[in-house]
């Protein structure tokens, strides 16, 4: 049976046809929409995890127990995964273990372009890299059985342009779940030093073994046309290959690490001239270099950001690299759009009122990071999950307190659980004078309205504890726990200078649902209208940039009650009471 499925999709399809048992990921764009769609079979135990490491770990001990696991994150998430992913690679695995990660070049959702093909090789794992729906599929089934058969994780990698492209896949059969019997082995598992050394030798057999079976389990595809040019290439960019040179000669990887160098050898001997086309890195370029293969790459391609098939046709035309397939410095014909916090966003007040204060502001990742741009610009610092509240520590033992009053860290409340009470235990441990703004809106927002632990559902939307975060962070040391309404802009800003001057670690926490999720949509009665006669069009509303509230020909203020949330943010604003609510009663 065929299915257009996202290559997300396809991940999830080819786990539930290799019978896995336990999926446990962290939400990341590009990556979610695996692990969402992974919740619908139901024999798979599938969950949201605090974070990446956490989910890994999981995945490390259902393998153990003997059932095949998964883990999905996206590239930066494969950071914080880092320590269980590495010594993973000593241990080994029972059930097949596969990690997969999804990189994000030219940076759509993402705070830098990262390939995690490096970690393939530090980590001394192999890795796939599908190019279509079907090869996902196909490739996740081929990365359990590889798992198993030589005793390792397997690393899948996608890129944005997989894992969010439809295309079609014929669905595999399903094996049945199998447990394989647990059974205590302390040189394999307990990685203390004596045991470490000898399972590092045999990490390094498995690579050697890896390599020389590259050809037979590594899913490659080769395609011989023209002598004159052949390309080396891998993932969405072998699709781009094939478009902008259908006569040339291919090696498309399938398993993108270890590479199957003598093949490669084989291949580059039957062209005259060999491309290697990669997105981000020259990974495969600088190891062909390195065993002795003449060949081209990153002279011809960017560094940056994503191919296209007209870069590939123009790197080739021109001998230079040319700007990545969707430089914005080349967007010339179309006035920039930048992101705005949508109607009703709980974080816009809030915003308002810390540019109000003149504060530093400490970001962290999430839809808050929208608080650096126009109209507040009230975000100093934006560096990973979780880096808010260590660094507004840092700048506070920095600047020997010179700075203490004058700066707050901004976090929400999925971040704050992923990587966040790490960093305001080390405020309380450190003695810090630190306030802390937690942004609690319901939900894990930015990557499409997941659950966390502090939202009493699960994946699949069925009741678990809620944490408590009042009491967590009184747990953890906070001097003072106090919630505001973040619409209530006034009130906020009076709230965040009063902890401001307080001694020791402070946690705001400013809570209100986001606007997008059933509990925060306003009624048809909070809808807000305007009252013309008391409007001076002083445009204080506007300045809010609230997508609801646009400025009108004559300069009056205009409401879209279909976009309109009720939140009142604007109604506070006005200083002549124009605004008011009630508006879905209003003709």
């Amino acid at each position: 049976m065929k299915q257009i499925l996202l290559g997300n999709e396809a991940i999830a399809a080819g786990a539930h046809a290799a019978g896995v048992k336990v999926i446990s990921s962290y939400p990341g764009t590009p990556s979610t929409e695996i692990t969402e769609a992974a919740s619908q079979y139901e024999q798979i135990a599938c969950e949201w995890a605090p974070n990446e490491k956490v989910g890994l770990e999981v995945a490390v001990g259902a393998s153990l127990a003997g059932a095949r696991a998964m883990s999905c994150m996206k590239h930066v998430g494969l950071n914080v995964a880092a320590d269980p992913l590495f010594t993973s690679s000593y241990t080994g695995v029972n059930g097949g273990l596969v990690v997969v990660v999804a990189d994000d070049p030219g940076m759509h959702s993402s705070q830098n372009e990262q390939d995690s093909r490096h970690y393939a090789r530090a980590a001394k794992l192999p890795m796939f890299e599908p190019a279509d729906s079907q090869e996902c599929q196909d490739m996740t089934r081929a990365a359990f059985e590889l798992s198993e058969q030589f005793d390792t994780p397997v690393l899948v990698r996608l890129t944005t342009r997989i894992a969010h492209t439809r295309s079609p896949v014929e669905l595999s059969a399903v094996e049945p779940q199998v447990v394989r019997p647990y059974a205590k082995n302390i040189e394999k598992h307990v990685m203390m030093p004596a045991m470490a050394r000898k399972r590092h030798r045999l990490v390094e057999d498995r690579m050697s073994r890896l390599a020389e079976t590259s050809e037979s389990v590594g899913c490659h595809q080769i395609i011989h046309k023209s002598r004159s040019i052949g390309f080396v290439t891998s993932g969405v960019v072998s699709q781009y290959v094939r478009e902008a040179f259908p006569d040339a000669s291919v090696f498309k990887l399938g398993l993108v690490w270890p590479l199957p160098i003598d093949a490669l050898q084989r291949f580059a001997a039957d062209v005259d001239r060999l491309i290697i086309a990669e997105e981000l890195d020259p990974v495969i370029e600088t190891e062909l270099k390195a065993a002795g293969i003449a060949c081209e790459g990153k002279t011809l391609f960017t560094l940056c950001g994503e191919y296209s098939t007209a870069l590939i046709r123009s790197g080739l035309e021109t001998n230079k690299p040319t700007p990545p397939a969707f430089d914005a410095g080349q967007l010339t014909e179309a006035p920039a759009r930048p992101p705005v916090l949508c109607a009703g966003c709980p974080h816009r007040g809030l915003f308002m009122a810390l540019k109000r204060l003149k504060v530093i502001v400490t970001g962290d990742i999430g839809c808050y990071t929208l608080g650096a741009l126009n109209p507040t610009y009230a975000m100093d610092t934006c560096v990973c999950m979780g880096a808010s509240i260590g660094m507004a520590h840092g700048i506070a033992k920095a600047t020997n307190g010179q700075l203490t009053g004058k700066t707050v860290a901004v976090i929400g409340d999925s971040t704050f659980l992923h990587s966040g009470m790490t960093g305001l235990l080390n405020s309380v441990y450190n003695q810090s004078d630190s306030t802390i703004l937690i942004l609690d809106n319901s939900i894990t927002g930015m990557t499409g309205h997941q659950q966390n632990p502090s939202t009493g559902l699960n994946i699949r939307m069925q009741q678990a504890p809620s944490v408590d975060l009042e009491a967590l962070c009184r747990v953890l040391g906070a001097a003072s726990v106090r919630v505001v309404d973040p619409a209530d802009s006034k009130a906020s800003e009076k709230t965040i200078a009063e902890e401001l001057k307080q001694k020791g670690v402070s946690v705001i926490i400013a809570r209100r649902p986001c606007a997008l999720i059933p509990q925060g949509k306003g009624t048809r009665d909070q809808l807000v209208y305007l009252d013309q006669p008391l409007c001076t069009r002083c445009g204080a509303c506007i300045r809010l940039m609230c997508p609801a509230l646009t400025a009108g020909p004559d300069g009056y203020p205009v409401i879209d009650p279909d976009t309109c949330n009720g939140c009142g943010l604007c109604i506070r604003t006005c200083r002549f009471q124009a605004l008011k609510q009630g508006g879905g009663d209003c003709d």
